[in-house]
């Protein structure tokens, strides 16, 4: 196969040609080759890593991690429990994502169900808003990091906050979960 450009590589991929740039600039890709006017070139070796990085961004993989998986596959010596192991922990951060956005979802459902949603200006769903708990002071979490990290509290700066702000401390989402299940309970 030919070279091709940053276009042909980007359809081949199936990812665009801004995305085949960013994956570069991140080294995900060795730089490209140029012609002499200055085009990039790529070989059918980078279109297949473009597909491998297009593969693991679509099952949720963060680009620390796909550098990783990546520096596996080109490792001919790997052994496959390293991989499994990384993969593991994607499917464990996705479950708990997953328990996350089914307590929001039971909690929002609860909420719509309350709502009389007619002609009359009181609102349960406002009313539930107004009155979720206080939380305590959030936290700056390091980008690219796991669920696991963050909630042993290795990738996180603790910032100063306002008495009455929320605070984040499993994820983002762990004051409205806290609360949708004491909803749940006296219910």
């Amino acid at each position: 196969m030919n070279p091709m450009n940053i276009g042909q590589a980007a359809a081949a991929a199936g990812v665009t040609p801004k995305m085949v740039r960013h994956y570069e600039s991140l080294g995900l890709i060795p730089a490209a080759d140029r012609t002499d006017a200055g085009y990039r070139v790529y070989t059918p070796r980078e279109v297949e890593m473009l597909r491998f990085i297009r593969q693991a961004r679509a099952v949720g993989f963060a680009i620390p991690q796909i550098e990783a998986l990546l520096k596996l596959w080109r490792d001919e010596r790997r052994e496959s429990k390293a991989v499994k192991e990384l993969a593991r922990q994607q499917l464990a951060e996705l479950e708990e994502r997953q328990r996350e956005l089914d307590a929001m979802r039971a909690t929002l459902s609860k909420w719509v169900e309350d709502c009389a949603g007619d002609e009359r200006s009181c609102c349960a769903i406002l009313e539930h808003l107004t009155h979720a708990p206080a939380a305590a002071q959030p936290i700056e979490v390091r980008r690219g990091a796991t669920l696991k990290e963050v909630k042993a509290g290795s990738t996180v700066q603790r910032k100063r906050a306002p008495v009455a702000a929320p605070v984040r401390r499993e994820s983002p989402h762990s004051g409205l979960m806290a609360w949708s299940r004491s909803f749940a309970a006296a219910a």
